[in-house]
């Protein structure tokens, strides 16, 4: 279990002048150094693009099944501009958990030079990755679909093709919060249509002929009751994890917490990047509100405490945890 400081490596792993993956073997691939974050996983892509179908196949019904048969102008253009709203919404934060880094540590970064600049103190406990070569900070877990150790992993998503992590947590949260907006909007919409054509004669109701407006709006009411209740389990799981500042692998493992926890409002402010605003709901706002690390994680270690190249070559020779200690 590390006794590392939660962050002692985020501002040192982010330095490119101590990465240097050609030392280690196996490599990083070069598919990894570029800009953009996608993972080529056939599943998750499948998922992701049926995700986009089905908001699609909604705001088809939504729209041309109900609302632009109506003869309430003003009903139709309220409801049809708040579902298309938030289905915009939705589909955007997903597009940005989808694409956006979810904390991966860098690939290929057990080296030498990277052990050396770390000045780790007697104690101190620090893991190599087997799978992909690299120093796992604190509360990081290797994903076998990412192939890459993320930091604060939740869990990887098949629906967003991504892992949950640090980085990508709140265009999570914003996705699962849309989706379940949309759908109970839906269900409400279903209900008042059911309604309306039932007092009135069904030719007259909709532009499909009767068989087909029914079967349209089940299978929308199937697909929006399903996806309200998946969403809202999900919305509540990981706004618990933020508050609790604990992740999904970790309460499934029941780790015990070595890390100074952030709970509450200030986990929230920390995950969703400030102060309490309207860009908390936005997808396109960056996070800028980075945790500082502790003073006694940047300062340089005593000469004595520091590790000697013998252990850092056998350190990086083993697939386990090695701590520093004294000679």
């Amino acid at each position: 279990m590390m006794i590392t400081p939660v962050h002692h490596f985020r501002d040192i792993e982010r330095k490119p002048e101590y990465l240097q993956p050609e030392k280690c073997v196996p490599p990083p691939s070069h598919a990894s150094l570029g800009t953009m974050w996608f993972i080529r996983d056939g599943c998750g892509i499948a998922c992701a693009v049926v995700t986009w179908m089905l908001v699609f196949y909604a705001d088809f019904v939504v729209l041309l099944v109900m609302l632009v048969p109506s003869r309430d102008y003003v009903y139709s253009v309220i409801n049809g501009t708040l579902f298309n709203t938030l289905a915009f919404l939705a589909l955007a934060s997903h597009f940005r958990a989808m694409l956006t880094d979810p904390g991966a540590v860098p690939k290929g970064n057990a080296t030498k030079e990277f052990i050396e600049s770390l000045q780790l103190k007697p104690g101190q406990v620090v893991y190599k990755c087997p799978k992909c070569c690299s120093i796992k900070p604190d509360r990081a877990h290797h994903c076998s679909v990412c192939k890459r150790c993320i930091r604060k992993m939740d869990h990887h998503c098949p629906w967003v093709n991504n892992c949950v992590g640090e980085n990508n947590q709140k265009y999570f949260v914003l996705f699962t919060m849309y989706i379940a907006l949309i759908s109970l909007h839906a269900l409400i919409m279903v209900g008042f249509h059911f309604l309306y054509c039932f007092e009135e004669d069904w030719t007259k109701c909709s532009s499909f002929s009767p068989p087909t407006t029914v079967i349209l709006l089940i299978l929308l009411c199937f697909e929006a009751l399903l996806f309200l209740i998946f969403t809202s389990v999900m919305f509540g799981t990981q706004v618990h994890s933020i508050c609790t500042d604990e992740t999904g692998i970790e309460r499934l493992k029941n780790q015990k917490p070595t890390w100074e926890k952030i709970s509450g409002w200030e986990g929230m402010k920390l995950a969703f990047g400030g102060a309490f605003s309207l860009g908390w709901f936005n997808p396109f706002s960056n996070l800028d509100c980075e945790r500082s690390a502790p003073a006694e994680a940047t300062s340089a270690a005593p000469a004595s405490a520091i590790m000697t190249q013998e252990e850092i070559e056998q350190f990086l020779a083993r697939d386990v945890a090695i701590p520093v200690l004294h000679e």
